[in-house]
């Protein structure tokens, strides 16, 4: 929840000149904090009556002075006094409605009781009254909430203002006077009859605030749909409605407003783009997105598409913004933006920072591709200060400078910061706690911050959190924005006889055509010759289209070459994405390009000294269209570098299968081992699976490969897995190296990869046994399987369990892992880790005793509850089990009716021990139904020395 406004907070904000009407409140105050004796209200005359008069005429006032309570003052302090004033139109409300109702008695004769009323004085009891009527928060407008809300929220209040009220009334001498049916409907025609009467005082007071002020006028137009519109052109108009553009900044600032307006750079800004193709302006072709609006709790999973069905959508994602901008939410946490890759994050964010350069806030936007991931988020920012600046600026200062406009940091990119192997899993945390700290400063600050939906479920949510979902394009949409393509490339088509691509066609290729980014990518493969138009067979796949615009592009570029020598170019490319992926990030240097290229792009033997006309590979990988620098080479998009990494792989594989069949006739054929020094290159220096986008594609590209290639490549990378661990004498492409591995972690990683493309090049499930035949294949299988969770990390590991569904199977008294297929099921259950990682690589005795875990938990076959905290017990202790279903079962077993928390205890120490996965383990352990408060008692006993000392939060 956010920190909305009390009355006794509106007053102080707003300046409140009635003297007895701060005094009261102020000894309200004083007697909640220190008691009726301490709080010192000898002097206090004032009465309910009085009271109700005052609090009238002050809101009356308000009303009235609102056009000068919003001039002459910064962003922040307008949004404070915004929502102070009404917090008093709420109050004003129901005092005046309370002075009109038709009660059994008058406040005149309230404030007449005797000074001690059943042993209380009554000035304590008025206290009191004072307190949970004036110093309670009161509700305040918001944009993703709709006005109908905000005045049920109001009347809740009307009622428990009512509640206290009558309870005031029920300890005075008044009381013995009324009638016993008086005394038993009081309460009901204090619930019924001020808070009706008050709702329609507060709908005009309402009403007179939203036409005096811009900001709640803002706030009602989220519950209307407007007009198609660009480039967020009405956020423009909005923000210049609440005050006009800014003017006279000093040239630091001005020097970044200047550089945020991305409005008349082409939507997409690469590197060399088409010249057969006019590509729109950012201001001209970025259509405002559909969002869905929600704030995230403990309990939230947003990864999930499932979570989002029946979340608000908001008709008017522009005035949206605006209102959030100008709400006191934005200054207390962070606004999270989460979308599919493709979405247009990124675009929204450089769209958004142009249309707030010329208003009252003062846009920063940083890309934490190109920033430290482990940097602070104020070092963070600063770094995109001065890469955009071009000199080093504290933030400290150039806030200063700004003279009072808002900053707004945009942080676009988390994703790649958890997907980059730093653990930021704190990190909205860290955001939301810079904005406390500026706040503190007197500098409160907005934060935005964008992300891929998936990592979502590996983040902290901090407290008020609000977030959206970016929706992919609806069919009006997709066709806005293709007239704007017919629009802008109409005569440059018809000189080479082709048409724009029309709407039909792009939508007959279903969701590829409702994502921003590949819709356009749709419209320029259909620029290379009308082939969308044309052509009547199914929807593309995206790995098609990637790889389709990849070669026509280098075609073109170089003079219609042979495949053969495309093929080096996509080769090249995907060295590129391969160095990116080892080293965890999206941007490469061009020391590092130098270093990788030659060594897998030159026949893995690259000797500089014999070259008398030395490569520029930097300037031959990274001159085509889909690159971009930020302080580096970065992709367009970082699904091009998932692609060409997956590309790559099965490039290997087919070149594998293709020196195989060529050595097929040789006479030593059968007694020389298979040539798989490019595919180790390739596939040894991280898990495919960090990118769940990889696998994907992956897939999509051996399903264009005929049955009995793979079942050739299946049946080789079969015989590859067997002898993987073992040492070769010797092996081409040593010199690339992206990054310095250990043995062991090379060999898991080509292990796991392995592993990897053998499932996904068969067409049925493929089971351990035939992997790895012979006696004790589960336990040569346990082997591998903790290889890889002790060596390919947190996020190689994660990725594998998720992309290699496992399944214990036993037929005819003989155990067996089936990987593929039907097991996909069991994946999603959240159990995958402990099914590959544990369960195939125990005793028999331990399989059997996950077999009923996981019965148990997933087919809801009741055991005692003593037999399953003694499954836990023992899986914890002989096999070492820490998985989300281990998490998952101490909740339910500590939420069931009669468990004994005590002999739970034990298991929650034990699975908090490991400080490496702890923060991962607490968000579990808290959704799944533990008190975080008992967490706190435990963690105390698990902390290590070098642990900060903790705090209850």
């Amino acid at each position: 929840m956010i920190e909305t406004p009390s009355y006794a907070d509106a007053l102080r904000i707003l300046g409140c000149k009635d003297g007895r009407l701060a005094k009261v409140i102020g000894f309200a105050a004083a007697a909640e904090r220190t008691g009726w004796a301490l709080a010192g209200a000898g002097q206090l005359v004032m009465g309910l009556a009085d009271m109700r008069a005052s609090i009238v005429r002050f809101g009356e006032n308000v009303v009235g002075r609102m056009p000068e309570l919003r001039g002459g003052v910064d962003r922040h302090t307008r949004t404070q006094r915004l929502a102070a004033a009404h917090a008093v139109i709420v109050v004003s409300a129901y005092f005046e409605a309370l002075g009109e109702a038709k009660l059994p008695f008058t406040l005149d004769k309230l404030d007449r009781s005797d000074q001690i009323a059943r042993g209380v004085p009554t000035r304590e009891r008025f206290a009191r009254l004072m307190a949970e009527l004036l110093l309670e928060r009161l509700p305040t407008p918001e944009p993703h909430v709709p006005y109908g809300e905000t005045r049920q929220a109001v009347e809740r209040a009307y009622l428990r203002m009512s509640e206290a009220l009558a309870g005031y009334a029920g300890g005075l001498s008044v009381w013995d006077e009324l009638t016993v049916d008086e005394q038993l409907l009081l309460p009901r025609m204090l619930a019924e009859g001020p808070p009706a009467h008050a709702l329609r005082i507060y709908d005009e007071d309402y009403r007179s605030l939203a036409l005096d002020s811009h900001e709640f006028g803002v706030r009602s137009l989220v519950t209307e749909r407007p007009q198609p519109a660009t480039a967020l052109s009405r956020v423009a108009w909005l923000l210049a409605e609440l005050a006009p553009p800014r003017v006279g900044d000093s040239p630091v600032i001005h020097l970044a407003r200047m550089a945020a307006n991305a409005l008349d750079q082409p939507l997409l800004l690469a590197g060399k783009l088409p010249e057969d193709v006019y590509l729109p302006l950012l201001g001209e072709g970025y259509l405002t997105p559909r969002c869905r609006a929600a704030e995230l709790t403990r309990e939230a999973t947003p990864a999930l598409r499932s979570w989002w069905e029946g979340r608000r959508l908001l008709p008017d994602t522009e005035a949206f913004l605006v209102g959030h901008l100008t709400s006191l939410r934005a200054t207390q946490a962070p606004l999270l933006v989460l979308g599919e890759p493709g979405s247009g994050k990124t675009k929204l964010t450089e769209v958004l920072a142009a249309r707030l350069a010329r208003s009252e806030f003062l846009p920063i936007r940083v890309d934490l591709q190109s920033v430290g991931a482990r940097a602070s988020v104020t070092e963070q920012i600063e770094q995109a200060i001065g890469a955009l600046l071009g000199e080093e600026v504290e933030y400290a200062e150039l806030v200063s400078a700004a003279d009072g406009a808002l900053p707004v940091i945009l942080l676009d990119g988390f994703d790649e910061l958890v997907q980059g192997g730093v653990d930021r899993y704190d990190y909205l945390a860290q955001v939301q706690e810079f904005q406390r700290g500026e706040a503190g400063h007197g500098r409160p600050v907005a934060a935005i911050v964008t992300s891929r939906t998936v990592v979502a479920d590996r983040i902290r949510f901090p407290d008020g959190l609000l977030a959206l979902q970016l929706l992919p394009f609806e069919d009006g949409q997709v066709r806005q924005w293709l007239d704007i393509w017919d629009q802008a490339n109409r005569a440059l088509l018809a000189r080479r006889d082709l048409k724009p691509l029309p709407a039909e066609a792009a939508l007959a290729h279903g969701e590829m055509a409702r994502q921003p980014l590949l819709l356009l990518l749709l419209a320029l493969y259909d620029a290379g010759g009308n082939a969308l138009q044309r052509g009547t067979s199914a929807p593309l796949k995206r790995s098609r289209l990637y790889e389709v615009l990849l070669r026509d592009f280098t075609e073109r570029e170089t003079g219609g070459a042979r495949r053969v020598l495309i093929d080096q170019e996509l080769v090249m490319l995907g060295a590129v994405a391969l160095s990116m992926l080892a080293r965890g990030r999206q941007v490469i240097t061009d020391e590092a390009l130098n270093r990788d290229l030659p060594a897998l792009c030159h026949g893995g033997e690259y000797d500089w000294a014999e070259e008398h006309d030395p490569v520029d590979w930097v300037r031959r990988a990274t001159e085509r269209f889909f690159f971009v620098r930020r302080n580096g080479h970065a992709f367009l998009h970082s699904t091009f570098g998932e692609f060409l990494v997956a590309w790559l792989a099965v490039y290997a594989l087919r070149d594998l299968d293709r020196r195989r069949r060529h050595a097929g006739d040789e006479p030593l054929a059968l007694v020389q081992s298979v040539d798989d020094d490019l595919l180790y290159a390739v596939t040894s220096h991280s898990c495919l699976a960090e990118r769940a986008a990889t696998v994907g594609f992956i897939l999509e590209l051996l399903d264009e490969v005929p049955s009995a290639v793979r079942a050739r490549c299946a049946e080789l990378l079969t015989g590859l897995l067997r002898r993987s661990l073992y040492e070769r004498s010797r092996r081409h492409f040593t010199g690339f190296r992206p990054v310095r591995h250990t043995l062991t972690r090379r060999l898991a990683a080509y292990s796991a990869n392995l592993t990897l493309l053998i499932v996904a090049a068969s067409e049925e499930p493929v089971a351990v046994s035939s992997l790895l035949p012979g006696p004790g294949h589960l336990e040569r299988w346990a082997s591998f399987t903790h290889l890889w969770k002790g060596q390919l990390g947190e996020e190689g590991w994660q990725g594998l369990i998720t992309a290699l569904a496992a399944q214990r199977v036993v037929e005819g008294g003989k155990e067996d892992v089936v990987l593929g297929g039907a097991a996909d099921r069991a994946a999603t259950s959240g159990m995958g880790d402990v099914v590959v990682a544990v369960a195939t690589g125990q005793s028999p005795r331990h399989r059997r005793l996950l077999d009923l875990l996981l019965r148990a938990l997933g087919e809801g076959r009741a055991l005692p509850y003593r037999d399953r905290v003694a499954i836990l017990e023992e899986l914890l202790r002989t096999a070492a089990v820490r998985s989300p279903a281990m998490q998952q079962a101490l909740g339910a077993l500590w939420t069931e009716p009669g468990a004994d928390h005590n002999e739970l205890r034990p298991l929650l120490r034990a699975v908090l021990a490991d400080p490496a996965g702890r923060m991962a383990t607490w968000e579990q352990l808290v959704k799944a139904g533990v008190p975080e408060t008992e967490l706190w008692d435990l963690h105390e006993d698990v902390r290590e020395p070098t642990d900060p000392p903790a705090a209850p939060r």
